[in-house]
């Protein structure tokens, strides 16, 4: 699908053009204000007076000289928002998509009464790019969409401007819908190897003279390094485990350049090992992987944007299967910084995989570390599939991500690390245990288990992403089923700006 601006005074050629409506209140006002841009008219049979306009609505006419034209609702102007714009604009591009039409208009000016022209293309490019995914590649009957060409109407974008704003945008909307592919990709086809040699080839492809370095260490170099507890996870599966050790560094880098260090959690497929999950709760857990292919997307787009920081990205990648060989509970095993944990649920496996990319990222010496994982179930009773959980130990990042979620419409929320949640961690017989009490503060309590594995007095910070990596049905920007790629924006955000 390509994208490009064209100067107002150019004469309509697309198959659909679009133009948006707003409720002024009178329907004298909406027919004056569409005519002004478009001197040509609409013909007779638009009948302004039944179209409410909506935020959302749509109606089809047809304008004065047989052009087919799409009126889209946008409401109030001073109830819009960003995000609500966004959401709207995702769900009008899927109807136009599904209509099979081959090219399309956007008169841009007539939806840019509440944001600024060059804020309104930004957020009509992302909702179109975003909304324009799809994962079939298993599909043996593909639906191919025609639509080849969208042409944004401007009298204040030029063509070199719009290019680089549409350069920008998809090095974001390109990674998110890397991030959606490898968390919709089969597990028996993504598993630890073949994933990092995905991770790899793209490194060596997309990111290529970008500054990135890549170093993959197999399973002996894992021992070597003593991450027993990741081993331990592995322990029960015919694949080797990988971790993906990226290095980005901008072309501008002194002694003083911030270093920020980003791990995910890429249990590749988790069955609960012999804390088996029941038949329900396992259908899914392909999606186990999901952290690491949000910090992987985050890493990618900040590249591809050139962030002036450097960047480490870490990825822990196994997968939990059952075997003669597999964990036990009851285990007792030493993780990479020496410290004991009593294994006493093997369900609780990624926080294992984490603890020991955690030390070994530590030793890296990074400003901020700030690690993603699906992991806990808790993290979805408590905020649903709307919001991401974070928790750390150094306020003033927490805020920043705050800062980053809220510029890009993005929902996270805090909740606390307190002693008596690691008081709950102790064991008896180890250092700590990796579960807390059943059913009690269960997000809370894998972050302690972490925060365990952060040394050099790092600032940290613990996403859980649980309940927003798939399944957006509620956005019309992300799929209803399979990966959102949500949080990437975040993270890029907050390595970019």
């Amino acid at each position: 699908m390509k994208i490009e601006v064209i100067p107002s005074k150019n004469p309509v050629k697309a198959e659909l053009l679009v133009v948006g409506v707003w409720n002024t209140g009178t329907e004298k006002k909406k027919s004056a204000k569409i005519d002004s841009f478009h001197k040509k008219g609409l013909v007779t049979l638009l009948n302004l007076d039944s179209f409410e306009a909506g935020l959302g609505k749509t109606r089809e006419v047809t304008t004065a000289d047989g052009q087919r034209a799409l009126l889209v609702g946008l409401g109030n102007s001073k109830e819009l928002t960003p995000e609500k714009f966004r959401r709207s604009i995702a769900r009008v591009f899927k109807s136009i998509k599904a209509d099979q039409v081959s090219s399309l208009e956007v008169d841009l000016k007539s939806f840019s009464a509440k944001l600024k022209e060059a804020t309104t293309f930004d957020i009509f490019v992302e909702a179109f790019l975003l909304a324009n995914y799809s994962f079939d590649k298993y599909k043996s009957v593909k639906k191919e969409s025609k639509l080849k060409k969208v042409e944004f109407r401007t009298v204040k974008l030029t063509k070199a401007q719009a290019a680089k704003k549409i350069e920008k945008i998809e090095s974001i909307t390109s990674s998110m819908n890397f991030t959606r592919d490898l968390v919709n990709e089969a597990p028996n086809v993504l598993h630890s190897e073949k994933y990092a040699q995905i991770v790899e080839k793209d490194v060596k492809t997309t990111l290529k003279g970008k500054g990135v370095k890549i170093k993959v260490l197999n399973k002996a170099d894992i021992k070597k390094e003593k991450m027993n507890l990741f081993l331990s996870v592995n322990a029960g599966s015919y694949y080797e485990p990988r971790l993906v050790h990226l290095t980005y560094t901008p072309k501008k880098v002194t002694s003083k350049t911030k270093h920020i260090a980003l791990v995910g959690k890429g249990v590749t497929f988790d069955t609960g090992g012999y804390s088996l999950k029941p038949p329900g709760s396992m259908v899914g857990m392909k999606f186990d992987m999901g952290g690491s292919a949000t910090v992987y997307g985050a890493f990618r787009a900040a590249v591809l944007l050139g962030s002036p920081y450097k960047i480490t990205c870490v990825l822990a990648i196994t997968d939990n299967m059952v075997d003669a060989k597999g964990n036990v509970p009851d285990s007792i095993i030493t993780g990479r910084n020496g410290k004991t944990v009593e294994i006493l649920n093997t369900d609780a496996e990624g926080r294992l995989c984490l603890a020991d990319a955690l030390d070994y990222t530590c030793d890296l010496k990074p400003n901020v570390i700030i690690d993603a994982a699906t992991l806990t179930g808790a993290c979805l009773v408590a905020f649903g599939k709307e919001v991401c959980a974070v928790l750390g130990n150094d306020k003033s990042l927490v805020k920043s991500l705050y800062k980053s979620a809220e510029n890009v419409d993005e929902y996270i929320w805090e909740l606390p690390i307190i002693q008596e949640y690691r008081d709950q961690i102790k064991s008896n017989i180890a250092d700590i245990k990796n579960i807390g009490a059943p059913a009690r503060a269960g997000t809370a309590i894998g972050a302690v288990f972490l925060e365990n594995f952060i040394k050099n007095d790092i600032a940290w910070a613990h996403l859980d992403i649980a309940g927003v990596c798939d399944s957006q049905d509620h956005l019309p920007y992300c799929p209803a089923k399979g990966g959102s790629g949500l949080m990437v924006r975040t993270l890029t955000d907050y390595l970019t700006r």
